[in-house]
């Protein structure tokens, strides 16, 4: 396809070619709506010199550093969370976001804090991914003291002291996943749930949603001890065939963290596709290829993009005006995904 053209972007801009080559070359002030106007366009329809009109169009803006602590960087998951975070920040029309991005690999309490200081140290705002340790509550309680507000991403921590929580709503989402294997079984007998640590707030709050719904609406299942996975595959690949040999009557799982591709793998070599009912979290290229094979019967997702363009504007508005007067949550709703649908 050809590149568009200067003509081809004020056609979609409803500007003349004077006003992009204003625009383009600051010659002449143009007013802020239409200057927006032709950066929205540009974006659109993949002009090449859309980063010049960025520039052009939000010199006048007020920059922010925001920081961002994500975990495992070689999750498919977080690589698509970190793209939508740099995708969010160029969307800003009312400010020039500086985002930075990091990731811990090892979700101990030493190596998020020492993180999180570093961070600190360039950010005037941080949003991070993080089990609830008392040491993360008392370094997000010391920056808060010094004016740096912190967000809680996907599962919650440090809920006195932190800004706002942004994610889905864990307890709801437990709760879908019991629906979905109670409703799906042909009969009735035994089901489990994986956690990566009960640290993480979310998966605490998914696996409650996911035992109350069976004893409030399903009491004729029987829900087995949880299964701590720590996030990973080898263990869940592993803990999900002892599960498998140990309880040959098992009707279907709930993997509510990370290790997914584990519980996948160990399906798939047993030969066990279609005959078990599996909820899984994250549309990932493993767990896509999962659904279409009858590996999982259900995904439940995070809208990355809403809710990155949601956190974005938060911790804006909390830099403009300072924190809030309570903590807060902002509640986004999960996606779901089937065969039928991906």
């Amino acid at each position: 396809m050809r590149r568009p053209t200067i003509s081809d972007l004020a056609k979609a801009s409803g500007v003349s070619v004077a006003t992009i080559d204003r625009v383009l070359n600051g010659r002449h002030r143009v007013r802020e709506e239409t200057a927006k106007r032709v950066y929205e366009a540009a974006q659109s329809i993949g002009y090449h010199a859309v980063g010049l009109l960025r520039q052009r169009v939000f010199e006048d803006l007020p920059q922010y550093r925001l920081g961002f602590l994500l975990q495992k960087p070689s999750q498919p998951f977080y690589q698509s969370f970190a793209k939508e975070i740099g995708a969010a920040a160029q969307t800003v029309a009312t400010a020039r976001v500086h985002a930075h991005i990091d990731f811990v690999a090892a979700s101990t309490p030493t190596a998020i804090v020492e993180k999180l200081k570093a961070m600190a140290a360039r950010s005037q705002a941080i949003a991070l991914v993080a089990p609830d340790y008392p040491a993360v509550t008392t370094a997000v309680e010391e920056l808060k003291e010094k004016g740096i507000p912190v967000f809680s991403l996907l599962s919650d921590f440090a809920t006195s002291v932190r800004e706002t929580y942004v994610g889905v709503d864990n307890r709801k989402v437990g709760r879908t996943a019991a629906w979905t294997i109670a409703r799906s079984a042909h009969r009735k007998g035994k089901v489990a749930c994986f956690v990566g640590s009960h640290r993480f707030h979310g998966h605490e709050l998914r696996e409650i949603g996911f035992r109350s719904y069976f004893r409030e609406n399903a009491p004729d299942f029987e829900v087995l001890d949880t299964l701590i996975n720590l996030d990973t595959a080898e263990i869940t690949h592993e803990a999900t065939l002892n599960l498998l040999q140990k309880h040959p009557d098992l009707i279907g799982f709930y993997v509510c963290g990370g290790g997914m591709e584990g519980a996948i793998s160990a399906i798939r070599e047993e030969g066990l596709a279609g005959k078990l009912i599996v909820v899984v979290n994250e549309l990932t290229p493993e767990s896509k290829a999962a659904l279409a094979d009858d590996v999982v019967t259900m995904v439940i997702g995070t809208p990355l993009c809403s809710l990155c363009k949601e956190l974005l504007g938060l911790m804006i508005g909390a830099i403009e005006r300072g924190e809030a007067a309570m903590p807060g949550q902002s509640f986004l709703p999960f996606d779901i995904f089937v065969s039928e649908n991906i």
